[in-house]
């Protein structure tokens, strides 16, 4: 690998794997869309990346067609045969026309969970797909493209927020403003207080997959209905990103709960009676605070609270299957190259 990342096709590899976080969101989500940073920005989002992960595998194909396999596998002749888009559309945007297999698992169901699937495949693919170009891809330049291929040419609605947390990892506190510009800024804090954070959080799986193209193009509709809620969810944030680097990690509890409050308000589609029902029995057995991760409507419930309180809210929460989890401090790494 040559110096600034520039392309050394001596190190082409023919295998390559990259792996990539998911990621949970605390606060400030939603004020990622373009309809409100573009005017009101910035934005501002703390997340974090968990252990669990999507890997891509790129493999030379013996011959000069195109093997995809995710839930269905694609074999064509040429990259615009390709149905799957988002392979699709790297591979043209890096100039790959054949001669290439390209196989991804998930540690986790991989679809309508909130936990940030498709933008985390995209970066994941990207970072393989660089490798075997014998490139190096920052988490900047992944991030970039993975917003370039996933908001500007396939036209999907939604944050940035995924693609910048796929690509770094670790607790971030992310800024959107409105001239594009992405500001990373890691949450520093000490041992104790991230043993604290991650000891205090609870994941759990509804069972419900849903899709969030609907419930983003409603809320980008009602951006401006709804200003007053988004510059609170910014203020949480920025609120948040203070409690986690002063050690007083308590208080993200009832600052996710703040949260949740003004997000469910945003659209329709975010939540319902059954998942109020699912909150408000995690809040009346002891919980601080939580919310559905990702636009709503279903996936993963992620709640906050005392550690000696978790076994009353699992049980409370019955027979939601709870998901054990870490903070993963490392954004998308490729994790194998054979010759």
């Amino acid at each position: 690998m040559t110096e600034f990342g520039t392309p050394d096709h001596s190190l082409k590899r023919r295998m390559i794997m990259s792996r990539t976080p998911l990621r949970i969101t605390f606060v400030g989500g939603g004020t990622d869309i373009p309809s409100y940073y573009r005017i009101h920005g910035p934005g501002a989002v703390v997340s974090a990346s968990i252990n669990k992960y999507i890997y891509v595998i790129v493999n030379k194909k013996f011959d000069s067609r195109i093997r995809v396999s995710y839930s269905v596998t694609e074999i064509v002749d040429h990259v615009d045969q390709i149905k799957h888009p988002t392979v699709r559309e790297a591979l043209k945007l890096l100039n790959i026309d054949g001669g290439i297999e390209i196989v991804s698992i998930s540690d986790i169901p991989s679809r309508g969970t909130g936990l940030g699937s498709s933008s985390t495949f995209i970066v994941g693919l990207l970072n393989a797909l660089h490798a075997y170009l014998g490139e190096h891809a920052s988490p900047k330049q992944l991030a970039e493209e993975a917003v370039k291929i996933e908001r500007e040419i396939m036209g999907e609605p939604g944050g940035k927020q995924d693609q910048y947390m796929a690509a770094y990892g670790g607790i971030q506190l992310m800024e959107f403003y409105p001239d594009e510009r992405v500001e990373v800024r890691p949450v520093i804090m000490s041992e104790e207080s991230r043993k604290k954070l991650e000891k205090s959080l609870l994941l759990f799986y509804t069972g419900r997959e849903r899709s969030s193209t609907d419930i983003h193009r409603n809320q980008a509709k009602g951006v401006e209905m709804k200003v007053s809620s988004y510059d609170r969810m910014k203020d949480i944030a920025y609120r948040a990103f203070q409690a986690m680097s002063s050690g007083n990690i308590d208080d993200v509890g009832s600052l996710m709960h703040i949260n949740w409050m003004e997000k469910k308000s945003l659209a329709s589609g975010i939540t319902d009676t059954w998942i109020d029902s699912l909150y408000g029995s995690a809040m009346e057995n002891g919980a601080s605070g939580g919310k559905m991760i990702g636009a709503g409507g279903g996936g993963f419930l992620l709640i906050y609270s005392d550690e000696g309180k978790h076994e009353n809210i699992c049980r409370a929460l019955e027979p939601l299957k709870r998901e054990d989890f870490r903070i993963e401090y490392q954004g998308s790494r490729i994790v194998f190259v054979g010759d």
